[in-house]
């Protein structure tokens, strides 16, 4: 059902009920013969970063908050922690599965099935894979493609209210971040920024690669984002070891 139907139209609708209201989109860019591609070729940071906090929020939406037990807990684990650049916040998401994101605007969302297996500081060793993964920018840049493969022609075109754009909209985006995945290298290099983000908040250096280990290990017994972000790749295991090796080295300094 992929009518290509112009994006001023999407455009006019969504700034007619004040989504992204505050942004300034660039209009002709979005007539242009291009389309989508080019509209998201030249998207800027603070336009990635709205539709991060608007996904997010259409996510929280959908998914109910813990506010109790697990809620605290996090909590007392990340409210001393700063990440320059950054202004994060957390919720707790009531769900089994073992899983956890970050955004680019700074929102980190982790599943109660993720704080059921991890002790603290494996938990905050997959949080800070996760922030890794924004202060790297690789999580701009999966939203930048959620934006290219959204069904945002197919939302205008199908529902029957602005109400419904927006919703249809945002909530597709935020499943198409859920749902991408990054490269080896992203990965490896948000496996360095978790192992660096624990060791310098007062954490166990081997918090980053008992996480990985046990990650793999569930991954054989129950699929979900965070077990397919961390064992995606062949050498899942090695990374684990990488870290733990890492940790023992750092330990004999």
């Amino acid at each position: 059902m992929k009518k290509l139907l112009p994006l001023l139209l999407a455009v006019s609708m969504l700034c007619s009920c004040s989504v992204l209201s505050n942004v300034n989109w660039n209009t002709d860019a979005l007539t242009s013969a291009a389309g989508k591609a080019a509209v998201a070729a030249s998207i800027t940071d603070e336009q990635i970063v709205e539709l991060c906090r608007q996904s997010v929020a259409q996510l929280d939406a959908q998914n109910v908050i813990e506010t109790g037990k697990y809620h605290q807990r996090l909590m007392k684990l990340v409210s001393p922690i700063t990440v320059p650049g950054l202004k994060l916040n957390y919720k707790v998401y009531k769900k089994d599965e073992i899983n956890a994101f970050a955004c680019g605007d700074g929102s980190v969302r982790v599943y109660t099935g993720l704080m059921d297996l991890m002790d603290d500081n494996e938990l905050l060793a997959v949080i800070g894979h996760e922030i890794g993964h924004v202060v790297n920018k690789d999580s701009k840049r999966a939203m930048k493609k959620a934006y290219m493969n959204s069904a945002l022609r197919d939302a205008v075109a199908s529902v029957g209210s602005l109400g419904a754009v927006t919703s249809s909209l945002f909530g597709d985006l935020g499943e198409a971040y859920l749902n991408s995945q990054f490269s080896q290298k992203q990965e490896l290099a948000a496996d360095e920024f978790g192992f660096d983000f624990t060791v310098s908040n007062g954490y166990s250096p081997y918090s980053m690669g008992n996480a990985l280990a046990k990650l793999v290990t569930k991954s054989n017994q129950q699929q979900s984002k965070v077990q397919q972000m961390f064992s995606s790749h062949p050498d899942s295991a090695l990374r684990a070891e990488k870290m733990k090796a890492k940790a023992a080295a750092y330990l004999k300094k």
